[in-house]
């Protein structure tokens, strides 16, 4: 049986499942990727059905509306509908309860994913040990040494250091005052200057001059 044959019995049965109203372009929406049925198809299998009373059509403006015969349907009650009330609230709250442990079980999988296998995490052990290893015996290695240096000496290098750095800072500041002075009355900039003098300062040199 061709799908121009099967379409009718398919859009029947589809509409009578769902029980609410459809346009033409609707079905065609819903059935074209499961069941590959064309438009035109569906257009003339609804016609067609409605036609044979199969099932209900409206029109609302330009748009057709169509929708299983309700007579086919038993009579629902305030009780029924109570009840299905009753039992859609309860689906739903059962949905919710798994949507939410979905996303618990989905959650541990990116951690366990995330974590170390137990083989990775041997491995790594091993690195460390290795590494410790290496920092005790280069600390032994330290302890043994007999070139260490006093607190005495230390405090001797650190005082000479701060005389060369106020030095340093006494002649830059000079050498920065004449130089000023001098480009009051030079034509030049004070690049051109210092080239034609031959002066390299600290920026020429990456030189930074200490803080403290």
């Amino acid at each position: 049986m061709s799908k121009k044959d099967n379409g009718p019995s398919i859009i029947l049965a589809y509409l009578n499942e769902k029980n609410r109203p459809y346009s033409a372009q609707d079905v065609f929406s819903n059935l074209q990727k499961q069941h590959g049925l064309g438009k035109t198809a569906v257009v003339k299998a609804m016609e067609l059905l409605a036609q044979e009373g199969k099932i209900k059509e409206k029109t609302y403006g330009k748009q057709k509306i169509y929708f299983a015969d309700q007579s086919q349907f038993r009579d629902v009650n305030d009780a029924d509908l109570k009840a299905m009330d009753k039992q859609i609230s309860e689906l739903s709250a059962e949905v919710q309860t798994l949507t939410q442990s979905c996303r618990q079980l989905d959650t541990e999988l990116k951690e366990l994913n995330s974590s170390l296998t137990t083989e990775e995490m041997m491995a790594e052990i091993q690195e460390l040990k290795a590494e410790c290893s290496g920092y005790r015996e280069r600390l032994e290695k330290i302890k043994s040494a007999t070139n260490h240096v006093t607190p005495e000496e230390k405090e001797k290098v650190y005082k000479e250091r701060d005389v060369y750095v106020k030095e340093w800072k006494k002649r830059k500041r000079l050498a920065s005052d004449m130089i000023n002075a001098i480009l009051e009355g030079y034509p030049k900039s004070k690049k051109e200057f210092l080239e034609e003098v031959g002066v390299e300062t600290d920026e020429d040199c990456k030189v930074v001059l200490p803080t403290t």
